[in-house]
């Protein structure tokens, strides 16, 4: 019965971690999923490790978008967006150190962003989640409308 729960929670947490349906995955879920489950690594920028901008980094280059490997330096490239004008592909950006922007993830819709946490790697979270409300500081658009479509097209 053990080995029942076990395989039933893994597949639930399998499912609940994907972009988009199975029927429908687009290139930007198979980017952020690549890396699901790596552990945070201090300046990590392959799947043995990532840390948070290291991850977007590796997210974005597999569609040819150079970021630099500091969340400080990926806050200062592209559009402001408002919270409520947040789409797919859209960086998040949180205050988690007193010192200013220390964080990024991937938002990818539903509220629900990407990133690379220090005590558990790669994983999806709530924008809305206590922790990640408070320390939220912004959130950029660096993709072109045609950049966003084509990230975001059924495979």
């Amino acid at each position: 019965m053990k080995k029942f729960f076990g395989i039933a929670l893994s597949l639930a947490l399998f499912c609940s971690v994907h972009v988009g349906s199975a029927f429908a995955e687009t290139p930007l879920s198979q980017a952020v999923n690549d890396g699901v489950g790596a552990p945070y690594k201090y300046s990590g920028t392959t799947k043995n490790g990532f840390d948070c901008s290291g991850y977007t980094a590796f997210v974005f280059a597999k569609f040819d978008i150079n970021l630099p490997h500091q969340s400080k330096g990926q806050a200062e490239l592209g559009t402001k967006v408002e919270k409520d004008e947040l789409r797919p592909g859209d960086l998040v950006f949180f205050k988690t150190d007193g010192v200013g922007i220390s964080h990024v993830g991937v938002y990818v819709g539903d509220g629900k962003f990407y990133h690379s946490a220090t005590n558990k790697g790669v994983v999806v979270n709530m924008l809305s989640e206590n922790y990640y409300a408070k320390y939220y500081v912004t959130a950029k658009r660096i993709l072109s409308d045609d950049q966003y479509e084509a990230m975001m097209s059924d495979n």
